[in-house]
């Protein structure tokens, strides 16, 4: 019978989750705080830890530091239990090197799935450690492909609906991003609090790394564009991979340095194109990283458009207006459709 720690203080919440787990044919130990689930963990030696973040003496993120420098411990799959719901207290327990997380009110399937495929993952690791398939196993990447199948693999996913944020100015940068699936646009902001879009990036790109050789925190902020899901991953664990080979070092060198033309082009036209060329442009770069929906409309924001392009707001809708009228686009609402692709690709 497998065995689980859940540390969590509301004695209520405690005793009816460790009895949807012994239901469910687990053994549990219960802690009523951080500083005695430490203790349980050193003594009982749980398959898996089950721990609320806000509790009294020694809060979530202190019982996973804890028992993360403890080689008796470490490799105890870890599930956070929390009631916040804000991306930066997510954010920092995966950091940490939490396996997993579960928001209160939680369904008993959402907990026991949870657990099973923590239970599992333990299980083939310790299969092949016995048959010594490990190193074939965790092969390490040797392209860009398999790099990003990595951190695919290894990384923890999270979905944000359009217009929230994945990070924001001042957040520590110690995760680095890959998107699956919709589109992300990250910016800067000037002294009137205008935005500066700085990249948009869609599935397959990678996003938000600042720097391997120091602790810095992010320069610029993180938006979804539309509902969008990405991986993040600890950037120590790219860098190591980096440094164990130096041609897909020099592959990822490259990725970044075709992403900074990009940038640099991107910027080019913002200062010398006229504001046709530019619009055109934009529509078009933004018709790449956002696919249209069913009918090939384009749901993207006037001001994301105008600040990629660097123009007024103002001006670009009466240029997009222009655009209609020459039957170059169809305009719905927010949403945009392209009917005459070449003559925009001839403008810009």
């Amino acid at each position: 019978m497998k065995k689980i720690l859940l540390i969590e203080d509301d004695p209520v919440l405690r005793e009816t989750t460790a009895e949807l787990l012994e239901l469910s044919d687990y053994s549990v130990i219960t802690a009523a705080n951080g500083k005695k689930g430490i203790d349980a963990a050193m003594n009982e030696s749980p398959d898996v830890i089950i721990c609320d973040i806000m509790m009294p003496e020694i809060d979530g993120y202190g019982v996973l530091k804890a028992l993360s420098e403890e080689p008796s411990t470490r490799r105890i799959p870890f599930v956070f239990l929390t009631a916040k719901t804000e991306r930066s207290d997510v954010r920092k327990g995966m950091e940490l090197g939490a396996d997993d997380y579960l928001t209160k009110p939680f369904e008993e399937s959402e907990l026991i799935g949870a657990i099973e495929s923590r239970l599992a993952k333990m299980a083939i690791l310790k299969e092949l450690d016995r048959t010594g398939e490990t190193d074939s196993a965790n092969k390490t990447p040797r392209t860009l492909h398999e790099l990003k199948n990595l951190i695919d693999d290894e990384g923890k996913e999270f979905s944000f609906a359009a217009g929230e944020s994945i990070y924001v100015l001042g957040d520590n940068s110690n995760t680095v991003y890959l998107v699956l699936k919709g589109s992300v646009k990250t910016y800067v902001l000037d002294e009137q609090g205008k935005e500066l879009i700085t990249g948009i990036y869609k599935g397959d790109d990678i996003f938000g790394l600042v720097s391997f050789s120091q602790n810095i925190s992010y320069k610029d902020y993180a938006t979804a564009l539309e509902d969008t899901e990405v991986v993040g991953i600890a950037k120590e664990m790219i860098k190591e991979v980096l440094v164990a080979d130096p041609d897909l070092a020099l592959s990822f060198m490259q990725y970044l340095s075709d992403s900074l033309t990009e940038a640099k082009k991107q910027l080019l036209q913002m200062a010398y194109g006229s504001v046709r060329k530019k619009t055109a442009s934009t529509l078009l770069r933004f018709a790449e990283k956002i696919p249209g929906d069913i009918s090939g409309d384009i749901h993207v924001l006037r001001s994301d458009l105008a600040s990629v392009a660097g123009i007024a707001t103002e001006t670009l809708i009466r240029t997009l207006s222009g655009f209609k009228d020459e039957g170059l686009i169809e305009i719905k609402n927010r949403d945009i459709r392209i009917l005459d692709k070449q003559a925009l690709e001839r403008m810009s």
